[in-house]
């Protein structure tokens, strides 16, 4: 997987905040943060 820059990263970021905004999720077991690169990840193969 190619190295995000800042500005791509948190792009991405930001993405899937908008989208739980929308889709409330019940919370998972995971940190936070393992949650958003799992969702950065989602986004990135739909580019």
């Amino acid at each position: 997987m190619a190295k995000l820059s800042k500005e791509e990263r948190k792009a991405l970021i930001e993405k899937a905040e908008e989208q739980r905004a929308k889709n409330p999720k019940p919370k998972s077991k995971e940190s936070g943060f393992a949650t958003i690169d799992k969702e950065a990840e989602k986004l990135e193969g739909k580019n």
